[in-house]
């Protein structure tokens, strides 16, 4: 009867659906799922969401909520990190001071000045569950699904706590290609490595045939080579889910196609988070537009959610099917149990398994998992081009883990200097004002020793 605590159970929608998840594995039902959170109030809303599907489906499932952080970790099999400290207000930090500035960041949470400052804010926190697991729970198996995704699991493993990252990017592009080829996804093969939101498909494949030329040829088509065409409908988040083409993603895909046709392979996250991540689509709002003409903001859309009605209408959902989603948390738990082979995509330190990235570094590759944990696979070299693309993003999360390990606040600015975009947007002297602000605007946050 395993232990699964999770950390920021009270998280938008999120949480509950892994609990969906893990419920959907007969093995996982007679599990303790202890959530934890801050928030009280958001905590008991997932809290009774949990309960009550326990309940329809009749399984034998012990739902505890606390806020008391080391109970919830006291003797847990297995820890899932879902939360985001500060919350809305202080992702409206990280995103409206850098605009000011004249670097708008349509996610800002995986590199740049928004995600280097969302890990710094969570130091504190993974500090503090590090040293918990090492007393209360030792053999514990950390799942992180916080972002920055790369930074956050390079640091907790660096701090001692036993972590793979998980995201969806994989899982939801390589549908999202399958629909654009109208190929079936169960006859889809692929290989796919590099760094989070920017792992490469190397191979995709059907069968004997090698998709990329047909993938280059109608990508082009549609996304590149003409007039943007009629734009998804829907702002929705589909790369979990096999729906059909949204605003977020497969709707426009000309940054991620330019990409291919720049590099020679595709990459792993949307176009407009894409457009973040490197110095060449966002230098003019007609840049922009040329590429993005339909802007996708995910703090905007973080404002408006309905967090009570998406519950809701998720538990009438799982009530009618307890079906899994394409993440890959529960997955992990159900094979680390019953010993049941599966493969995902996670985020693991790079031990060799990326030989052209930073040894140490935080790479995402193809594991193997069974009743011995989760196994990294060896990827090898990825095309030349394509690591040193990587390393780009690599040097900004070095850094910014670098400046969380030693304390030196200087390291800080090295990392958001070395960004592609705000390089490709703004001074030395603004970066250096930039982040000033969002020094003091976190302050609250901070490790005692960057607050300055």
């Amino acid at each position: 009867m395993p232990k699964i605590t999770i950390v920021g159970a009270g998280g938008y929608v999120f949480p509950f659906r892994l609990i969906g998840d893990l419920l959907s594995f007969p093995a996982l039902r007679d599990s303790v799922f202890t959530l934890m959170d801050i928030d009280a109030d958001r905590l008991e809303r997932t809290a009774s969401a949990a309960r009550a599907l326990v309940a329809h489906h009749g399984f034998p499932t012990t739902v505890e909520s606390t806020t008391d952080r080391r109970a919830a970790l006291d003797g847990a099999d297995y820890v899932i990190i879902t939360f985001q400290v500060g919350g809305i207000d202080a992702f409206r930090d990280d995103v409206e001071i850098p605009r000011r500035y004249g670097l708008d960041q349509t996610v800002g949470d995986t590199l740049g000045p928004g995600g280097v400052f969302r890990f710094l804010r969570s130091v504190v926190a993974y500090r503090e569950i590090a040293a918990d697991l090492a007393e209360l729970a030792p053999g514990a198996q950390v799942i992180n699904y916080a972002n920055p995704m790369a930074m956050a699991t390079w640091y907790l493993n660096a701090i001692g706590a036993r972590t793979v990252g998980l995201c969806h990017s994989v899982q939801g592009t390589s549908r999202m290609l399958a629909r654009e080829l109208d190929v079936p996804y169960e006859e889809v093969r692929f290989r796919a490595g590099g760094v989070n939101h920017q792992s490469w498909f190397t191979e995709f494949r059907r069968g004997d045939e090698d998709l990329y030329p047909r993938l280059r040829e109608v990508m082009g088509a549609k996304h590149l080579h003409g007039p943007v065409g009629e734009l998804a409908a829907d702002h929705g988040d589909h790369s979990g889910a096999d729906r059909g083409a949204s605003v977020y993603e497969g709707g426009n895909e000309r940054v991620r196609t330019a990409i291919m046709e720049a590099f020679g392979y595709f990459h792993t996250e949307s176009s407009h988070h894409a457009s973040e991540y490197l110095p060449y689509f966002r230098k003019s709002p007609g840049l922009v537009h040329e590429f993005l003409p339909e802007r996708w903001d995910y703090y905007d859309i973080c404002r408006a959610h309905d967090e009570q009605g998406q519950t809701d209408k998720l538990l009438g959902e799982l009530k009618a099917e307890l079906a899994p989603s394409v993440e890959y948390g529960a997955a992990i738990v159900n094979s680390m149990e019953t010993g049941a082979k599966s493969v995902i995509h996670g985020n693991v330190p790079n031990t060799g398994l990326v030989t052209n990235l930073p040894e140490g570094s935080c790479v995402e590759v193809a594991c193997l998992v069974d009743g011995n944990g989760v196994q990294p696979t060896v990827f090898g070299a990825l095309p030349p081009q394509c690591a040193a693309v990587n390393r780009t993003g690599v040097n900004v999360q070095e850094l910014a883990v670098t400046a969380a390990l030693t304390g030196r606040r200087e390291h800080v600015y090295h990392a958001v200097m070395a960004d592609p975009l705000s390089g490709a947007l703004l001074t030395l002297d603004q970066i250096h004002a930039m982040v000033d602000e969002l020094f003091l605007a976190h302050k609250a946050y901070l490790p005692a020793e960057l607050q300055g």
